[in-house]
């Protein structure tokens, strides 16, 4: 028999929705303070463990079959020993891309609009009228065009930027009108034709800190940054100094290095900068949606048919054709 372990926060009628997908499972709830020592008992785990797993032990007592991540980054399982071994993982790429690409327009809006001036301007009781930017009539650069930023072109393009270039891995499969996709090879040469660039890329061992002083001084005087990617894809020393010199006008992330950033972190203290406490994916549906990805994928595991967000271990992420659709779940929108 299959035993599911899920390690996110579901309901008792949303554990009742997997036990009906799949009855013939073992479905067992952990929370993260006891999933470290649950996993063991997985065939199927479902979720994110937000503490630290033996994935090497895992590996070896050789009963994990498939991994559902729950997040859309895979860096917290897709460690050596797990891409060695004969795990299939998929993941929640795209699932959230809602949510994601609201909040990449809330903060890039909030930084033209001049929105954290007015805010301190507020709290002093201070009525100034301060200049303040548009999106209209600038040029967007997308870093990573999977759901995330198909999504965030989508709800960009409206507001008639005067141009839009994306980077993906598979730059030459894809198309959307609008939108120049170009291979992550020319990643600097979006940043320099660039004056808001927007990150979703996912953290790899070749987007670690990918991103610094060479980047951010290729852009144009006065520009702006946004990153609902991972923290760790950023030099954030770098990303002050753009700031504290003016190259950067502003910036905006929702994520950081460190979660929190330390209490003496100069992200702090940064003119300009505007943080959010990773939150971009955070929608009353997106537990609603988890689960039911889920149980779609549990049918297509019985079935012995792809998964959804099937992961191409050995790239990080899925290949094209794995992706989750941008209309899912239809029922929802119809």
């Amino acid at each position: 028999m299959e035993t599911i372990v899920l390690c996110f926060p579901v309901t008792d009628e949303q554990i009742a929705q997997i036990k009906r997908s799949a009855p013939d499972c073992n479905v067992i709830f952990a929370e993260q303070h006891k999933i470290a020592e649950r996993i063991f008992s997985a065939t199927i785990f479902c979720g994110h463990a937000k503490v630290p797993i033996d994935w090497e032990a895992v590996v070896r007592a050789g009963r994990l079959r498939w991994i559902q991540s729950t997040a859309a980054g895979l860096d917290h399982c897709l460690v050596p020993a797990v891409i060695r071994s004969e795990i299939v993982v998929s993941g929640s790429a795209g699932l959230f891309s809602r949510q994601v690409a609201e909040h990449t327009l809330a903060l890039l809006l909030g930084m033209l609009r001049g929105l954290p001036s007015f805010f301190h301007a507020q709290s002093r009781r201070d009525y100034e009228r301060l200049p303040t930017n548009e999106i209209q009539g600038h040029r967007i650069g997308i870093l990573g065009f999977g759901g995330n930023g198909q999504r965030i072109a989508e709800y960009l393009l409206p507001f008639r930027p005067k141009a839009v270039m994306a980077t993906d891995f598979f730059a030459s499969q894809l198309d959307f009108p609008g939108v120049e996709i170009v291979d992550p090879q020319k990643t600097n040469e979006v940043f320099s034709n660039s004056d808001i660039v927007i990150c979703t890329l996912p953290l790899l061992d070749a987007t670690r800190l990918s991103i610094g002083s060479q980047q951010f001084n290729a852009m144009p005087n006065g520009a702006w940054f946004v990153n609902v990617g991972r923290g760790q894809l950023i030099d954030e020393t770098a990303l002050v100094a753009a700031l504290d010199s003016g190259r950067l006008s502003g910036a905006a992330i929702d994520v950081a290095f460190d979660e929190p950033p330390a209490a003496n972190s100069p992200l702090w203290k940064a003119g300009n900068l505007l943080i959010t406490p990773h939150v971009g994916a955070q929608s009353r549906f997106r537990v609603a949606d988890t689960v039911q990805l889920f149980c779609d994928n549990l049918g297509r595991w019985q079935r012995g048919e792809p998964l959804l967000n099937l992961v191409d271990k050995s790239l990080g992420f899925c290949q094209l054709d794995r992706r989750l659709p941008r209309d899912w779940p239809q029922q929802r929108f119809s």
